[in-house]
């Protein structure tokens, strides 16, 4: 075995003969953006709004209440999310027609909860104890039975305006002759009996409707309730006219301006020795007013209060026709209302639209807005909103709406001249100093939405997303 006897070689490093990297940073000024974020959108909804001063914080919308008194629907009006049963359209129900007095119909009408159903709830079951009726303000909600051998049958279905129950009121024996299924997402106005008979018996004038109604229930009645007429085969009788009756809203809608606030920190060590070559404290205003805009298009298209989805009309609500979004049904909503301005639909609902439109061979067109091509139908711009929710099972909204105070659209609400304004309704103020030496500054908008009219804004409902056109 032989030893290698020779002494251990080793590698030298190259010697440094000019100034390493490292070291020059500490004496360079490295080329940086501005402080990103990822939350910043386009904002189309808050760009496309017309903007109306709104003096003393609050705007009040004056609209004829119109009804139809007559016609075998009752009619409701919307409060943001809140719904109430016009009192004179109780009259619709077979038990209250032709009883006018109004104090006690909107004893009755006052009584009458608000429920929200979801999709495939059942709000009645066949066979169970009645004890309520249901006013169906909006959805859509299917009335099966037993048939002949068993099997369930499909016997109605019931959607705005519609209502069941009617004779739980006065029968305390009363059950269910079928199951009603909810088939969509909607509203319903519940009355019970207990607070029925609560006011019957505080209105003698409403107990002798009801004894008079009971009376004519022996009597022989058309399916309507209402007592036959005889009349002979080929004779045509006299039928009695809708009446229309229209008034002015006794308590008119104002809106108050909301308000989006956050108090931004700044330590006076990172304002005074790292403020070169960026202004640190006008880079985290200017993020925090980024955040606080996301923040207002977000409560104008979700807020309960004056939000667009809740406050859009019932009647204005429609679902689509397959469950994807198609050219049927953009057209329905335009169909709907006059001189519209927007679609507005969460980006996923585009990618959807324009799948279904591929599959037809249709292309659509595009409008310039500011500079920027976007998306159109029938010279309608679509616009993008990722404040539109998606729900669990894939389904979105998309919006339609007219806008401007003078086309009775959809209006956005601020108030500029705000003390310590830093852009036009939104200020910012110096809070002062603390023992910490942290700047505080409090950063405040204020804002609103306003649908002048009910067609304004029209809702297409439930899009599913998720499924590719055929």
């Amino acid at each position: 075995m032989t030893v290698d006897s020779s002494p251990e070689t080793r590698v030298e490093p190259p010697r440094q003969t000019s100034l390493g990297t490292a070291a020059a940073r500490n004496l360079a000024s490295t080329t940086k953006s501005a402080p990103q974020m990822q939350e910043i959108t386009s904002r189309w909804l808050l760009r496309m709004l017309p903007w109306v001063e709104t003096k003393g914080g609050v705007y009040r919308v004056n609209r004829r209440l119109t009804h139809t008194v007559g016609d075998g629907t009752v009619e409701f009006v919307q409060d943001g999310s809140d719904v109430r049963v016009i009192p004179r359209e109780l009259g619709e129900l077979a038990l209250l027609r032709g009883f006018d007095d109004v104090d006690v119909l909107t004893a009755i009408a006052d009584r009458c909860v608000q429920r929200d159903f979801r999709v495939g709830e059942t709000l009645a079951e066949r066979g169970a104890p009645a004890d309520h009726l249901h006013l169906i303000a909006h959805g859509r909600v299917s009335q099966t039975s037993a048939g002949p051998y068993g099997e369930e049958v499909a016997l109605d279905v019931l959607a705005d305006g519609d209502r069941f129950g009617e004779h739980a009121l006065l029968d305390e024996d009363a059950r269910w002759d079928q199951t009603a299924t909810a088939e969509t997402s909607g509203t319903l106005l519940t009355l019970s009996r207990a607070d029925f008979e609560a006011v019957v018996s505080s209105a003698p004038a409403l107990r002798g409707h009801l004894e008079e109604f009971r009376s004519r229930a022996q009597r022989r009645q058309n399916h309507r309730g209402e007592a036959e007429i005889a009349m002979s085969a080929g004779h045509t009788g006299e039928h009695e006219l809708p009446g229309a009756f229209v008034d002015y809203e006794l308590k008119p809608r104002e809106y108050e301006l909301s308000a989006a606030q956050t108090i931004l920190r700044v330590h006076t060590r990172v304002a005074d020795l790292y403020n070169g070559p960026m202004n640190q404290t006008k880079e985290q205003l200017r993020l925090t007013i980024e955040a606080l805009r996301e923040r207002q298009e977000h409560e104008l298209v979700n807020n309960r209060e004056f939000g667009l989805l809740h406050n859009a009309d019932f009647k204005q609500r429609i679902q689509p026709h397959s469950g994807t979004p198609t050219p049927d049904d953009l057209d329905e909503l335009l169909c709907r209302r006059r001189g519209s301005k927007l679609f507005l639909a969460h980006p996923k609902t585009i990618a959807a639209i324009g799948r279904e439109f591929n599959s037809r061979g249709i292309y659509p067109d595009h409008v310039d807005l500011g500079g920027q091509l976007v998306p159109a139908w029938r010279g309608v711009p679509i616009l993008p909103c990722n404040k539109i929710p998606i729900t669990k099972e894939k389904t979105s909204s998309i919006l339609c709406m007219r806008t401007g105070e003078d086309n009775q659209g959809v209006i956005g609400l601020h108030q500029t001249g705000l003390p310590d304004e830093y852009e036009p309704g939104l200020s910012v103020r110096f809070m002062g100093l603390n023992e910490q030496a942290i700047t505080s500054y409090l950063v405040t908008t204020y804002y609103s939405a306003a649908i002048l009219v009910p067609d304004a804004v029209g809702v297409l409902e439930n899009v599913q997303i998720a499924r590719w056109g055929r």
